[in-house]
């Protein structure tokens, strides 16, 4: 075996000791060069000529270590953190990251998340009453089928979570923009929204009567079979949204007409729609 390719390889990869996949690298890459490194040999080139021709065959080698270190150390930090069926009421979580971390059927009430990087996780069948997720990422989380009573989502970021059948009373979204949010078939009589954007959200089947969703934007939303008995839309903004009742029942139709859109504004389809199932429009705007 040639010391002196060893000794280059020792040099190269010096900065990465401990880094698993790179010393595997190493290893596989110190086995390739010998053999290159004889092949020359045995080809009649002397040591310094094959040893320059073997470094030279294996390109920018730093430029490849360095990335696969950090692929590495990227993918070392992503811990899967399992917490389900835990005992975690008031838990400290702010900041975190954890990513698809599981939070199924934990007792988790008043606990912290604010501004946690919770990207793909699932609090799934669990108490999270009291529980603060300001600034948190929530993106693609699932917290259906649970109590949130109380919790606070103050700017927080929504995109694609999951919160259908869970219990929202006194529940608070402040400065939040929900994006492709499902909260369908669940009771948000008593959750507050204030400030908000809702791009793409899905109310069907869920239960709003008497929510004030003044001044607030609405686009794509799907209003489809929700209870909206005395519900206020006054100076809201609405667009290419969706109120479509059971065509079995007079019921949805009779809430409509308790709905106030008083200085809202609305497209000429959310305005057609609700025109055509005779909702109250003599004060809102066309845009």
């Amino acid at each position: 075996m040639n010391q002196k390719l060893t000794n280059y390889l020792n040099g190269v990869f010096t900065p990465y000791d401990g880094v698993k996949s790179v010393t595997e690298l190493k290893a596989d890459l110190h086995s390739d060069l010998q053999e290159r490194f004889l092949e020359l040999k045995a080809e009649g080139k002397d040591d310094e000529t094959a040893f320059k021709m073997t470094i030279e065959s294996i390109g920018d080698i730093e430029q490849t270590i360095l990335e696969v270190a950090n692929l590495s150390r990227s993918l070392e930090r992503q811990v899967v953190t399992n917490f389900s069926a835990s005992n975690l009421s008031k838990s400290d979580f702010a900041g975190v990251t954890a990513h698809k971390g599981k939070f199924t059927s934990s007792a988790l009430r008043g606990s912290d998340f604010t501004n946690a990087d919770l990207t793909g996780s699932s609090f799934a069948s669990s108490d999270v009453r009291d529980a603060r997720f300001d600034g948190a990422n929530l993106t693609d989380c699932k917290l259906s089928t649970l109590d949130l009573s109380n919790a606070s989502f103050n700017k927080s970021i929504l995109v694609g979570t999951n919160f259908s059948k869970s219990g929202m009373d006194g529940a608070k979204f402040t400065g939040v923009k929900l994006t492709d949010v499902n909260l369908t078939m669940t009771d948000l009589r008593k959750t507050v929204f204030e400030n908000c954007i809702f791009d793409g959200v899905d109310f069907t089947n869920t239960d709003l009567s008497g929510q004030c969703l003044d001044g607030q934007t609405f686009i794509g939303v799907k209003f489809d079979k929700a209870a909206l008995n005395e519900v206020s839309f006054k100076g809201a903004t609405l667009k290419n949204a969706s109120f479509q009742g059971s065509l079995l029942s007079k019921k949805y139709y009779r809430a409509i007409k308790t709905v106030c859109f008083d200085g809202a504004m609305m497209d000429k389809l959310t305005y057609a729609a609700l025109k055509g199932i005779e909702a109250d429009l003599s004060k809102v705007t066309v845009i």
